[in-house]
Formats: structure tokens, C-alpha cells, sequence
């Protein structure tokens, strides 16, 4: 299912997608976060990012362990393969921090969404922030890692 499409790894065609819902997800979390009189119009992108994000990335994660499986079984071996399985760990990572930062966002948007004589207390809010805030970052991190080793992977030099 995540090995090819038309002969093109699934890997090259789905990444992009990771590439932008990871890091729009954390800027739709440290907004939403940050500015609170603007979650009522970034609630719902909040949202549908939180949904988005992890989705993309964990399709990412699995279409990229089918093309290693493919490039091993073609041979590949040594430094080639060690590059690449160093970007599969940041691949991983990636997944796992985006399905927290989705996690978090998700529940500080139900938590505050709520009437306005309902509110969330605001201990509870400044402390829901400072982790989405610190989500994000490593995120957007780990995202950028991910990208920046499989890129060296394919065209770098050394």
C-alpha cells in the first residue's frame, strides 16, 4: 500500500504534505495559544491541522520504511543506507512529536472553545500554552531535521 504509485515511491510523493501540515499545525498551535482572541477564528484550522499533521507524517513514516525495505533488498548497504536510516529516525520522531503537538492542540481547543462562563482556569491555560509552545518547537525541529537528512540523502556530496 505504501510501496509505489505508478512506479514512484510513495515516499517522494507524500513527504510534501508532511512538510507543510507539521509546520503549519505548530504555527496554528503557538497562534492559537498565544493570541487568545484569535481561537475563535483558529479553532477549526487547529483542528482539521491536528488531524492533518500526525496523518501525513505517520504515511510518510510508513512509506518511507516500504522504500529502505526496497532499496535493501536492491542491495543497498554502508554509508548510502546509514543516511537514510538516520533520516528515518528524525522521520520518527517527527511523527511522534506532531501526534503530541496534535494531542495538545486538540485539547486545549475543546478545553477553551467552551461558553464564555465556563473558562478554562488560567493556570491551566498559561500551562496548556507553554507546552504547545515547546510542541511546536521541537516539532518544527524535527521536521526540519527529517527534511535537511533526506535531502543529503539524495543530493548531498558526501
Amino acid at each position: 500500500m505504501f510501496d509505489q504509485i505508478n512506479g514512484l515511491p510513495v515516499h517522494a510523493l507524500v513527504i510534501h504534505a508532511a512538510v507543510v501540515f507539521v509546520p503549519l499545525l505548530a504555527l496554528a498551535a503557538v497562534v492559537y495559544a498565544l493570541v487568545p482572541r484569535w481561537r475563535a477564528k483558529v479553532g477549526w484550522a487547529a483542528i482539521l491541522l491536528a488531524i492533518a499533521a500526525p496523518a501525513t507524517a505517520w504515511v510518510a513514516k510508513q512509506s518511507g520504511a516500504e522504500l529502505h525495505d526496497r532499496l535493501v533488498a536492491n542491495g543497498m548497504t554502508g554509508p548510502p543506507l546509514a543516511k537514510i536510516e538516520e533520516h528515518a529516525g528524525f522521520g520518527t520522531m517527527t511523527f511522534y512529536y506532531s501526534l503530541a503537538l496534535a494531542v495538545v492542540t486538540l485539547a486545549m481547543v475543546i478545553l477553551t472553545l467552551r461558553s464564555s462562563t465556563l473558562r478554562l482556569p488560567r493556570v491551566a491555560d498559561i500551562l496548556l500554552a507553554v507546552v504547545l509552545v515547546a510542541l511546536a518547537a521541537v516539532s518544527s525541529y524535527y521536521v526540519f531535521m527529517t527534511g535537511d537528512t533526506g535531502a543529503q540523502a539524495v543530493w548531498g556530496t558526501s
